[in-house]
C-alpha cells in the first residue's frame, strides 16, 4: 500500500466535503438577490447541508465499520455529487435546500472514513499524530479557502459555479479513492443500531428546525415548541436506546472518560467559533461592506495560511507532548481573536487589520483541532475507529449548525427590533416600516443611495432619508453581528478551561471494548 496515496486521497475527499461547510458563505448575498430568498432560507441553505451531515454522520461511520469503509466513502461521494448537480441546476430556494440536503447525506457517509482510516493506515502513535496534523490542516485549509474559493468562483460566473466546482471535484475525488484508498472494516459481532440512529437524527432535526424556524413564528407558537419538546423526547430516547443496545451506535461508555467528554465538548466550541467567523463576517462583508468576491477572498487568504501552519506544528506538537496544552491554547488564541475581528469589523474595515485577526482565530482553531482529534483516536480500540471519528465530527458538525441556526435567530432578532426602533425615530410612517424590514431581510435593499434612486424615481426624490435608512439598517445588522461575535468568543474561551480541566496526554481509564 502507496500510504502516502493513500492519504492524498482521504484528505482530497475530506477537502470536498469540508469545503462545502464555508464555500456557500460568500455566496448568500448572491443568492438572495438572484432567488429572492430571505434570511431564514439562506440559513436553511446552509444548514441543511450541516444538518443532514451532523444527522446521519455516526450512520457513515458505523456503516463504513460494518460494510467497509472504502465502500461507504465511495458511495458518499457519488451522492453528493448528485446533489451538486442539482444544486447547478436549481432555479428557486426550496430546490437549492433539498440539493444541500442530498449533498450533506453523501458528506455523512463519506467524511468519516477519511479520520476513521488514517488509525488503519497509521497503526504507529506518532506516525499517526503527525498524519492527523495533515488531516486537520487539510480540513482547516478547506474551510478557509471556503470563502476564498467561494469568491474567485461567484466574481468568476455567480453561485452556480459552486456547484459545477463540486461536481467536478467530486468526480475527480472519487477516482482517486477508488485507485489508492484500501479497504478496511470490523463487522464481527456488529450490527446497525437503526432506533438509535432514528432517534439521534429526530432530536438534532428538530432542534435545529425550531431555532431556525421561531424567529419568524415565535419561539412561543404551539407548533415550534412541540418541535423543542419533540426534540428532547428523542434525545433522551436516544440515551436510553444507547445504554440498552448491544451494539449501539454511539458507547456512552466513553464519556466517561474526561479526554473523550473533554475533546467532544472542545470539538464542539471550536466549530461553533468558526462558523461564526464564516457565515456572519462574509455576510457582512458582502451586505454591509460591500466587498466583491476576489476581495473577500483576499480577506481570508491568511487565514486559510495560518490553518495550514497551524495544523501541522499540532500535529508535531501533539506526537511529541499530548493533546492538552495544544487543545487549551488554541481555545484560548481562538476565543481572544475573536474580539479583535469583532473589533475591526464596521462598514469600512481595515482590510489588514481584519485579515490580522482572522489570521490569528484561524491559527488557534487548528491548533485545537488537531489536539481534539489525536485525542480521541488515541483512547479508542480500533474497531471503534469509525464511532469516534464520527462521534467527534458530529459534534464538530452539531456546534456549526447552532453556530448558524442560533447566533443567526440572535442577528436576526436584534436586526428586526433595532431597525424597527431607527426608523420609528426617522419618522418613516408605521405603515413603511415592515416593506423596509422586509427588503432589509429579503435581499431587496439597495446598496446605497444611488443605486435606490437609479432604481425608483420615488426614492430620487427623497435621498437624504433613504441614506438615513441604509445607514440604520447596516448599524442594526452590525449590532446583531457584535453580539454574535462576543458569544462565539466566550464558548471558546470556556472550551479552554474545559481542555485544561479534562484532557489527560495519557487514557485516564481503561477503555470499553
Amino acid at each position: 500500500m502507496n500510504r502516502g496515496a493513500a492519504l492524498a486521497a482521504v484528505c482530497a475527499v475530506l477537502f470536498l466535503t469540508f469545503l462545502d461547510n464555508t464555500i456557500v458563505s460568500v455566496a448568500l448575498a448572491d443568492i438572495q438577490t438572484s432567488l429572492s430568498t430571505g434570511v431564514p432560507a439562506l440559513q436553511w441553505i446552509v444548514d441543511g447541508y450541516m444538518l443532514a451531515f451532523t444527522g446521519l454522520m455516526l450512520t457513515g461511520g458505523t456503516l463504513g465499520d460494518l460494510l467497509g469503509r472504502k465502500r461507504v466513502m465511495l458511495a458518499g461521494i457519488a451522492l453528493f455529487s448528485t446533489g451538486s448537480l442539482v444544486g447547478a441546476l436549481a432555479s428557486d430556494s426550496r430546490t437549492l435546500i433539498i440539493a444541500r440536503v442530498v449533498m450533506g447525506v453523501g458528506a455523512a457517509a463519506c467524511e468519516p472514513g477519511t479520520l476513521s482510516l488514517i488509525r488503519h493506515i497509521y497503526p504507529d502513535r506518532r506516525e499517526r499524530a503527525r498524519a492527523l496534523g495533515v488531516w486537520t490542516a487539510v480540513s482547516g485549509i478547506s474551510l478557509a479557502l471556503g470563502p476564498v474559493l467561494g469568491g474567485v468562483l461567484i466574481a468568476g460566473g455567480g453561485w452556480t459555479w459552486i456547484f459545477w466546482f463540486n461536481l467536478v471535484f467530486g468526480v475527480a475525488s472519487f477516482a482517486a479513492a477508488a485507485r489508492f484508498v484500501p479497504e478496511s472494516s470490523d463487522p464481527q459481532g456488529r450490527r446497525l443500531d437503526l432506533p438509535g440512529l432514528a432517534s439521534g437524527a429526530v432530536a438534532l432535526t428538530g432542534v435545529t428546525f425550531a431555532v431556525i424556524e421561531g424567529e419568524n413564528a415565535g419561539y412561543r407558537t404551539w407548533w415550534v415548541v412541540l418541535l423543542f419538546v419533540l426534540a428532547a423526547l428523542a434525545a433522551a430516547a436516544f440515551v436510553a436506546i444507547e445504554r440498552r443496545t448491544r451494539d449501539p451506535v454511539l458507547r456512552l461508555e466513553f464519556f466517561r472518560i474526561p479526554t473523550f467528554s473533554g475533546a467532544t465538548i472542545v470539538g464542539f466550541a471550536t466549530s461553533f467559533g468558526l462558523f461564526a467567523v464564516f457565515f456572519f463576517t462574509a455576510l457582512y462583508l458582502q451586505i454591509v461592506a460591500n466587498f466583491s468576491g476576489w476581495r473577500i477572498a483576499l480577506e481570508f487568504t491568511a487565514m486559510a495560511v495560518a490553518m495550514v501552519v497551524a495544523g501541522l506544528v499540532s500535529g508535531r506538537w501533539t506526537a511529541e507532548r499530548g493533546a492538552r496544552a495544544p487543545m487549551t491554547l488554541g481555545c484560548l488564541i481562538a476565543g481572544g481573536s475573536m474580539f479583535a475581528v469583532n473589533a475591526a469589523l464596521d462598514p469600512h474595515p481595515s482590510f489588514a487589520a481584519l485579515s490580522a485577526a482572522l489570521a490569528a482565530v484561524g491559527f488557534g482553531l487548528a491548533l485545537a483541532l488537531v489536539a481534539v482529534t489525536a485525542a480521541v483516536l488515541a483512547i479508542v480500540p480500533a474497531e471503534r475507529s469509525g464511532m469516534a471519528a464520527s462521534t467527534v465530527n458530529t459534534s464538530r458538525m452539531l456546534g456549526g449548525v447552532l453556530a448558524v441556526a442560533i447566533l443567526g435567530a440572535i442577528v436576526n432578532a436584534r436586526l428586526v427590533s433595532e431597525l424597527t426602533h431607527k426608523l420609528a425615530g426617522l419618522g418613516v410612517p408605521e405603515a413603511f416600516r415592515s416593506l423596509i424590514i422586509n427588503a432589509v431581510t429579503h435581499g431587496g435593499l439597495p446598496a446605497n443611495a444611488a443605486a435606490a434612486a437609479a432604481a425608483n424615481p420615488i426614492a430620487a426624490a427623497n435621498l437624504p432619508l433613504i441614506a438615513k435608512v441604509l445607514t440604520a439598517a447596516e448599524a442594526a445588522f452590525g449590532d446583531g453581528l457584535h453580539i454574535a461575535l462576543v458569544v462565539a468568543a466566550a464558548i471558546l474561551l470556556v472550551g479552554a478551561l474545559i481542555a485544561w480541566v479534562t484532557v489527560r496526554n495519557e487514557p485516564s481509564a481503561p477503555l470499553p471494548q
